[in-house]
């Protein structure tokens, strides 16, 4: 399938262990490599490692919605929800259709996850 132009970039394999961790700006403890993401910079169409540092809370933030589906695969560490009260760790996974609310989120650990969002149809 070609590029569009509101298409990811078409690759083939990436050696990921190759991509640098880039902060996230605006979210501290955050970091990410980006695997792709859409020319429209919004972040809606996106696939990436983030990673959260041991001790982070976001609790400030409180609850998350957004307008993208999102997918989360924990590869890596614990994730607790506040809400829910109750921790995930690798092997966990979750699908989040627009608009679900969800966290807020603490790690003692840190943690690794897959984040894949896009748009719905």
């Amino acid at each position: 399938m070609p590029d569009g132009p509101d298409l990811k970039r078409a690759q083939e394999f990436l050696a990921v262990d190759g991509l640098p961790w880039t902060d996230v700006a605006g979210v501290p403890g955050v970091s990410e490599r980006v695997l792709s993401a859409a020319p429209s910079g919004d972040g809606a169409e996106l696939t990436r490692l983030a990673r959260w540092a041991a001790g982070l809370d976001t609790s400030p933030a409180g609850v998350i919605r957004h307008e993208y589906c999102e997918e989360v695969l924990l590869l890596e560490g614990e994730l607790e929800d506040l809400t829910l009260g109750a921790t995930f760790t690798a092997g966990h996974y979750a699908c989040r259709p627009p608009g679900m609310p969800h966290g807020p989120y603490r790690t003692t650990t840190g943690c690794v996850m897959l984040e894949i969002r896009y748009r719905p149809r």
